[in-house]
């Protein structure tokens, strides 16, 4: 240990004997730091450094960052890109629920006309035409039919249908027609038999605003007859607006 100790003693003395051929250092005294003395002319000892060193300022932004603003005024809208291509049909969604009924349509564009009649008595031709009149109501809108005339007056031009049903008499003829106006279009006809049976006849007439369409009891030679009772509707005369007219 202690040779370790002067080892290390004799190294630091050859550390401050200066190298052969250096420069010999300036002596230098304990108060050569201080400032000469005032009035002295000798000239202050140089200065540790070189130059002054450069001073920068550095600020801390986020210790002076400030309140955020108010949104600022929305710019012009660019132009318009050019139309891209067309994408691929998508699947079918599902099917969606039923919708609310919408509002009634104007009446005055939508029109319609109809009736259904009965009679409850039977009925015997007179020496002249007559016309069978009815006594039950099924069907009569905005009262087109005249219960009391036996008449369906056209209020609305179009084209009609009409049927009337009869119930025969034994032994009697029946021999009625649908008439249109006073013209004879369709006839229902029955000989006298021992059997009554059901008779009908249909068809449909275009009609103009006023024309009348009816069913006429006729009398030839034969007695003429309809039957029907109290419990049961055997005679009924039927009509609607197939198509109005455009």
């Amino acid at each position: 240990m202690l040779g370790v100790f002067l080892l290390l003693s004799l190294l630091s003395l050859v550390a401050l004997v200066p190298p052969p051929g250096a420069p010999p250092a300036p002596c230098r005294r304990c108060c050569d730091h201080l400032e000469p003395e005032e009035g002295s002319g000798e000239q202050p000892p140089p200065a540790a450094f070189s130059h002054v060193p450069e001073v920068r300022t550095y600020i801390n932004m986020t210790i002076l960052k400030g309140d955020k603003g108010d949104r600022g005024d929305r710019g012009t809208p660019g132009k318009t890109g050019q139309e891209g291509p067309a994408g691929s049909i998508g699947p079918s969604g599902p099917k969606g629920a039923k919708g609310h009924s919408g509002l009634p349509g104007d009446p005055c564009k939508v029109q319609y006309s109809a009736f259904s009649v009965g009679r409850r008595k039977s009925l015997h031709s007179l020496e002249s035409y007559q016309a069978l009149l009815f006594d039950t109501v099924f069907v009569n809108l905005e009262g087109h039919f005249d219960m009391f005339t036996g008449k369906f007056l056209c209020r609305v031009p179009g084209v009609y249908f009409f049927n009337v049903n009869i119930h025969t008499w034994n032994f009697k003829e029946t021999y009625l027609h649908i008439m249109h106006n006073e013209t004879e279009r369709a006839i229902v006809y029955a000989q006298p038999s021992e059997r009554s049976i059901m008779q009908s006849q249909s068809l449909m007439l275009e009609l103009v605003l006023g024309d009348e369409v009816w069913v006429r009891l006729y009398k030839r030679e034969r007695e003429n007859a309809v039957y029907s009772d109290d419990v049961d509707i055997y005679i009924t005369f039927n009509g609607y607006l197939i198509r109005e007219s455009v």
